[in-house]
């Protein structure tokens, strides 16, 4: 029987500052580091990917399901994924990483999980086992790191954030439903190819009977007209002169650099994130 560190990667900056953490307190521990991937995934996640490859000095084990998101969508009836009904983490996050490790636990080996849910993020849980020789570890909550102490880590190892982060605050999917509108136009303006895919998937799915659109009320083809796009980014903008307004720094911690899209929105911690893919 053995021991395997495992260290799951989403191309965000909390898994990747997680990553590099690992690495500098605690390089005794051999972490075997994976991405699952869907093949559905921004550009800048890869690119990313391939930096922090490149500073870990390791090579991230990439997983995937075997088959494409339409082979998926077809077999879920065309439904697309949602909030309320996320086959989409299941099937191409959960089970990829499920599989991998299958050998060792029929093996009896012990498997500690290392997941990127910060001491501010009271709601997460990561992913949640039954099996007894796979051990969930959360260290960012058990040595008090928050979001500030994550951009510090990154900062300090020179990587700095994705560059998607410019105009969106998650890693994953380009067409994550959990997105806000504002960065669906942020797709279609840097994306537009990735945008026109997902029109597609929706529209295919939606004449195979799905309930669900990408973007909660409307459809991607209605979130695009030009008049639509204005008033999802003067919201945007009033939001982000709200929040500039009302914001506290506080003087005894780094400041964070911009304010994120969920934050703008309301969204709590851990509500407009993958369990798996994390931010």
């Amino acid at each position: 029987m053995a021991i395997r560190h495992v260290l799951g990667l989403s191309g965000g900056k909390d898994s990747s500052a997680l990553a590099i953490y690992m690495r500098e307190k605690y390089p005794e521990i051999p972490i075997e580091y994976f991405f699952s991937d869907t093949g559905e995934e921004l550009p800048e996640v890869y690119e990313f990917l391939g930096k922090l490859e490149a500073y870990l000095g390791k090579p991230i084990t990439r997983l995937n399901s075997g088959h494409e998101f339409s082979y998926w969508l077809k077999r879920f009836n065309h439904f697309l994924p949602s909030q309320q009904c996320r086959w989409c983490t299941i099937e191409m996050k959960l089970n990829p990483f499920r599989r991998w490790i299958e050998p060792s636990l029929k093996a009896g080996d012990t498997i500690y999980s290392y997941v990127a849910i910060r001491v501010d993020e009271e709601s997460r849980t990561g992913l949640m086992t039954n099996t007894p020789t796979l051990h969930v570890e959360m260290p960012f909550r058990v040595d008090g790191i928050d979001k500030a102490g994550v951009y510090e880590i990154l900062e300090r190892s020179g990587l700095g954030l994705p560059k998607y982060y410019d105009w969106r605050s998650r890693s994953g999917c380009t067409f994550c439903f959990f997105q806000q509108k504002i960065e669906w136009v942020g797709l279609l303006e840097h994306h537009p190819e990735a945008f026109k895919h997902a029109m597609e998937l929706e529209k295919s799915a939606m004449d195979g009977g799905s309930p669900f659109t990408w973007s909660q009320g409307e459809s991607l083809a209605e979130l695009s007209r030009p008049e639509r796009i204005e008033a999802i980014k003067k919201d945007y903008a009033a939001r982000k002169a709200r929040a500039e307004r009302n914001r506290r720094p506080n003087p005894l911690r780094v400041d964070i650099p911009f304010m994120e899209v969920d934050t703008l929105y309301g969204c709590a911690e851990g509500k407009g994130s993958c369990a798996f893919c994390m931010k």
